[in-house]
């Protein structure tokens, strides 16, 4: 079989999430692996670890990302569509220091490689993800021999941070975090590596001309415009205890790295730094147009019941348009606005997020959603009257929270799956199911039930080139299909 790929988070460079092919029916659960072999559950039984979005080759060899340990120890395999184990590759990556455990993840590119992080900000690759003989190499973004001379100390010092995104050459780009006083020079920040091997970077702080940028934030992925020369990317501060990071989003020169367009990240309701949060995972997405969305937290806290918001840019990142009702720990996909019957706006495409109104942790009515709106036109939040994108369609999460009495579970993707050829919404709930949602009736038209259901963190929805639908759900993947 050969059809699109689905290369990382998100599927595409623009997190736009959208499939090349109908989704089968949710009819059984085809296969299932382990994402972590040693779950660390919270006393309450809460499950708070990112895991990495599966990468799915046109020829639907499915690579899944593993955590190993309860701290550490990581490795990335390759399952055929029946889910058999066709190769596996161990990691040394040793994650940064973190309060919700951060993502381990895998990218393809184009031309079918698959990129894992390593440790000491190299990366691991085969070139073919395909073959089962195919050797593991590295790439190192600073050099190395660089890296050879003092492998130990540039372990200890340089750690990846964010998921890893290819663009349509096959270079790619990540954020790491460097120590300072380590040998090499580098400061925390976006590394490139050329399809040709030749490395470069540039600090967080330089780009953003903040000397309290630390870093690229937590888990977030690097973005490329649709025609290649840009790369966006969020940055943030440290913040002492009690306080939230602040932060950026950055346009880029692809090639170079140099800095296009910068934005500071501001709550709309009071013009004041908005949470850009390491427990996120919130990344960049670029629609059509070239606008720019990206989800970040309300300041001060829980003054929007802890959604946050989406903002909303265009591709300079100069000009602020109408943002989202909703942010928090979520990537905006792209909706084509033919796949809704009942839209009769005039906006080229729609966005869908999650549309959470939390009970627990920012005193919401716990009327959970998901939600499609249109980012060319305004109404009125609920909450804070702001000017937000209108609703074009939503719907509750049907099962009740014993925890929050009136209130429904919450809804558990930090990324949907966009299906235009069945007008549906993949979406996967913290109630244990995964569910379609039709656009045509707004019904949850079709459910299967993965797990009995518990609270963690949020996770993201693939889909393989045969219309396998994938999907984690207490620290496994489960592949649904007919």
């Amino acid at each position: 079989m050969n059809g699109q790929a689905w290369q990382s988070y998100g599927g595409d460079a623009q997190h736009s999430a959208q499939t090349g092919i109908a989704t089968q029916s949710l009819g059984r659960i085809v296969w299932r692996t382990p994402v972590d072999l040693a779950p660390p559950y919270t006393t309450q039984g809460y499950l708070l670890v990112h895991y990495g979005s599966p990468a799915i080759t046109a020829k639907n060899t499915v690579i899944v990302p593993v955590k190993t340990g309860a701290q550490a120890g990581f490795r990335f395999e390759a399952h055929s569509a029946s889910g058999a184990l066709a190769w596996s590759v161990n990691s040394d990556y040793i994650l940064p220091a973190h309060n919700w455990t951060p993502s381990f993840n895998v990218t393809l590119t184009p031309g079918n490689r698959i990129y894992a992080p390593g440790a000491g900000g190299k990366v691991l690759y085969r070139d073919d993800a395909d073959a089962a003989g195919a050797s593991t190499q590295t790439a190192v973004f600073y050099g190395a021999s660089v890296y050879a001379a003092a492998s130990a100390a540039y372990d200890a010092a340089v750690t990846i941070n964010t998921p890893i995104t290819s663009d349509a050459q096959g270079n790619i780009y990540f954020g790491f975090i460097a120590k300072a006083g380590n040998g090499a020079g580098l400061a925390s920040g976006i590394a490139r590596i050329g399809a040709d091997g030749v490395g470069s970077w540039a600090g967080a702080a330089t780009l953003s001309a903040d000397a309290q940028i630390s870093k690229v934030a937590m888990n977030s992925a690097p973005a490329i415009s649709k025609d290649q020369n840009t790369v966006y990317v969020a940055v943030n501060t440290e913040a002492p205890s009690g306080t939230r990071p602040r932060g950026y989003l950055l346009a880029l020169d692809s090639k170079t790295l140099a800095v296009k367009g910068k934005a500071a990240l501001l709550d709309p309701r009071l013009n004041a730094p908005a949470g850009v949060s390491d427990d996120s995972t919130a990344a960049p997405s670029v629609g059509p147009d070239g606008d720019v969305y990206f989800g970040v937290l309300e300041a001060p806290s829980g003054s929007h019941n802890g959604r946050g918001w989406l903002l909303h840019f265009d591709a300079t990142l100069a000009q602020l348009k109408i943002p989202g009702s909703f942010g928090w720990d979520d990537t905006a996909a792209i909706v084509p606005a033919s796949m809704v019957p009942s839209y009769s706006g005039s906006s080229p495409y729609l966005v869908m997020t999650k549309y959470n109104n939390y009970q627990r942790a920012g005193g919401g009515d716990g009327q959970n959603k998901v939600a499609v709106l249109d980012p060319g036109t305004a109404q009125a939040d609920s909450i804070s009257q702001l000017s937000v994108m209108k609703e074009v369609l939503t719907i509750l999460g049907p099962t009740p929270d014993p925890a929050n009495p009136g209130g429904v579970t919450e809804w558990c993707i930090n990324i949907a799956a966009i299906d235009p050829f069945t007008k549906s919404i993949l979406v996967n709930s913290e109630d244990g199911y995964l569910y379609r949602w039709s656009m045509a009736s707004n019904t949850l038209s079709e459910k299967i039930q993965l797990t009995s259901g518990l609270g963690e963190s949020y996770t993201p929805v693939a889909v393989g080139p045969d219309g396998v639908v994938y999907a984690i759900n207490n620290a496994v993947l489960f592949a649904v299909g007919k």
